[in-house]
């Protein structure tokens, strides 16, 4: 997965946050599955979850100037480059897509890009943490060495893999602009919880992403092979809460699951990729897609 030798990349920015919200933390990734996950497995009391990125807003690491990242080579060769450029690929997305087919006008999220720990809006994080969006301020959260666990779980440390992630963190900055983030709730779990139902969206909403990325004349990607979303298809399956619970050393509990199976995120990611449209990704059966 390459961008294009043309793409229009703004090259040299700041990661920067932006706006203010609620305070829960959205984990999409990886490492806050795994932390929930072995939380939960180990007795934890879920209403114990919001409190795991910390309360406190001090003692944040370094955030990446990504002063290297000026041309879209940049993004092929640097993780840090590539989280950038893909943000900016799922912003020119969203800018079209939100108002027609939502009504809503697109805010642009916050995005960091740090190193061993960071402080947000919602609370200190770490490398652990995993990829994460914070209402409160309306960033997404990205240290990269966190990509280098995605093959220990099953999932592919590919370049779209690792944009999939990008995007599905977006996703949940499009649920707090369509006001629905809050709804995901860690102190009632299940398959059929509105936090699995909020997760498998934001799943869904990545996909939408990964079928359009490479579509028009403004598109930032060369063209997506079908080698390169199977890979984005095994992360997603690896990131399941079943997967998760196996590869913990525990039984497969779905009364614990708050991001969804591994067929669940497959399906859901796969019906955004297939369909392209908000109203195939409505898990909570809104219906006030265009």
């Amino acid at each position: 997965m390459t961008f294009r030798k043309d793409a229009n990349v703004t090259g040299g920015r700041r990661a920067t946050t932006g706006g203010s919200g609620g305070r829960i933390a959205a984990g999409g990734g990886i490492g806050s599955l795994l932390l929930i996950g072995l939380f939960l497995l180990m007795g934890g009391n879920p209403s114990d979850i919001g409190g795991m990125l910390g309360g406190g807003q001090s003692g944040g690491g370094p955030e990446s100037t990504l002063e290297h990242c000026n041309t879209p080579e940049d993004g092929n060769k640097h993780a840090d480059c590539r989280v950038d450029f893909t943000a900016q690929s799922v912003d020119q997305m969203w800018a079209t897509m939100l108002p027609q087919q939502a009504g809503i006008e697109y805010r642009e999220p916050g995005r960091v890009v740090f190193e061993n720990v960071v402080a947000s809006g919602c609370g200190q994080a770490t490398s652990a943490t995993g990829p994460f969006y914070c209402p409160a301020d309306q960033s997404a959260y990205f240290d990269v060495s966190f990509f280098d666990q995605l093959n220990r779980i099953g999932g592919t440390n590919s370049p779209l893999a690792q944009m999939y992630i990008v995007a599905h963190e977006f996703g949940h900055h499009i649920q707090q602009l369509e006001g629905t983030l809050s709804l995901s709730n860690y102190n009632d779990p299940g398959e059929d919880s509105n936090a699995v139902k909020i997760e498998l969206q934001a799943d869904c909403y990545a996909g939408i992403w990964v079928a359009h990325a490479d579509k028009g004349e403004n598109a930032m990607l060369e063209p997506i092979t079908r080698e390169q979303v199977a890979g984005a298809i095994d992360t997603a399956r690896a990131v399941g809460d079943d997967n998760i619970q196996k590869r913990s050393g525990g039984e497969v509990r779905p009364d614990l699951w708050t991001h969804g199976s591994s067929e669940q995120r497959q399906n859901a990611f796969l019906t955004g990729y297939n369909e392209g449209t908000m109203a195939a990704c409505d898990t909570l059966e809104r219906g006030v897609y265009r």
